[in-house]
């Protein structure tokens, strides 16, 4: 099929890109920049979600359209409501309006666990209101969808937004890792490729127009998780804890809000998140250790 993933160039649109193209589609991306990942085989289009015009042309003749696209990070969102309501709301409309005009087959949308939160102030909100509007698109002009909430991504490709890239960094750098809170909150982490993989698997039928979670197999408190990263350095970093008055995230459990419930889909086979760590660490340290 001819699959275009607007927001293609960044952590997880990339590693679902590439998941497309190993099983055989014809993918292109479209992004404010070049995807520094893009396979021979892939198109691109650098553009901004903004532009009607650039969004209905590149939307022609696809069959799938995915959008990963807009202010992903809840710190960011927060900060800059505005750009927040331009970019996933405005800009996720626009290329619903593209669909419905080219009739396509799914509308695949990356939303977040958040949605079901008090917590993620602008973040949830303008996912809520982007679920809304999609169930609306499907409603009244039967565009079909795939709505999937993701977990707590992590792995290759995350930069300085991505939590854990940045406590690695932290911690190889600095010899210490800092965190605000007590560290008792709990979080269900997902490699980004097992994510991908999921992100490609809900293209069967029996996943059209429904919620799928998306999360890992392996809960674990940040506290926990923060004591397995110092063990894997060989017990040489710190650990800190900061107060914090911060009430964009959640706790224990997003679950506070009632939206559409969602179908869970976890893989039988899935990257553990001790090794996805350690590959983690590895490609930090060549990172800010470049070959001479």
């Amino acid at each position: 099929m001819k699959v275009i993933i607007f927001g293609g160039s960044g952590f997880l649109g990339s590693h679902v890109a590439d998941v497309l193209t190993n099983a055989g589609h014809n993918v292109t991306i479209y992004d404010l920049k070049k995807s520094p990942y893009l396979m021979d085989t892939q198109e691109m289009i650098v553009g901004d979600i903004l532009d009607v015009d650039r969004v209905e042309e590149a939307v022609k003749n696809a069959d799938i359209v995915y959008n990963f696209a807009g202010i992903a990070d809840i710190d960011e969102a927060s900060k800059k409501p505005l750009e927040s309501i331009k970019y996933n709301i405005v800009g996720n409309s626009i290329i619903l309006e593209a669909c419905r005009k080219e009739n396509i087959k799914r509308f695949v949308f990356a939303s977040s666990l958040y949605v079901y939160s008090k917590a993620g102030s602008f973040y949830r909100s303008t996912k809520q209101a982007c679920e809304l509007l999609i169930e609306n698109y499907h409603e009244v002009f039967g565009l079909n969808y795939t709505i999937l909430r993701y977990g707590s991504l992590y792995g290759p490709r995350a930069d300085e937004r991505n939590f854990i890239h940045k406590i690695l960094k932290q911690a190889l750098i600095e010899g210490k890792i800092t965190r605000e809170g007590d560290g008792e909150e709990l979080r269900d982490y997902i490699h980004v490729m097992d994510a991908a993989r999921g992100s490609v698997e809900i293209l069967a039928d029996e996943f059209a127009n429904q919620h799928v979670i998306l999360v890992g197999n392996q809960q674990m408190r940040i506290k926990d998780l923060l004591i397995m990263i110092k063990e894997m350095l060989d017990n040489k970093i710190e650990i800190e804890f900061i107060p914090t008055t911060d009430s964009l995230h959640y706790e224990i459990t997003p679950y506070s809000f009632a939206p559409r419930v969602g179908k869970r889909l976890t893989s039988r086979t899935y990257l553990d998140l001790g090794q996805g760590i350690l590959d983690c660490i590895y490609d930090i340290y060549k990172q800010i250790n470049p070959k001479p």
